[in-house]
């Protein structure tokens, strides 16, 4: 049973691509194995709180990744 985990930071996403997310990830992991593992695969997105994630020594806010978002 395929268990894919997705970290991303807290308020950068909406429901709505969350659940694209889970739906194109297990899509993805069905093309490789085959369609008798989609009822198995499981998918969790764990949300990190802002500030507590970092990149090049700074912490990130999800203003900072809406901001790269939008080009």
């Amino acid at each position: 049973m395929p268990l894919i985990t997705v970290n991303v930071i807290e308020n950068v996403f909406s429901k709505e691509q969350k659940a694209q997310m889970i739906e194109k990830l297990t899509d993805a992991l069905v093309e490789i194995e085959g369609e008798n593992m989609r009822q198995v695969t499981w998918v969790k997105i764990e949300e990190v709180p802002e500030g507590q994630w970092g990149i090049g020594g700074a912490p990130v806010s999800a203003s900072m990744i809406h901001d790269i978002q939008k080009g």
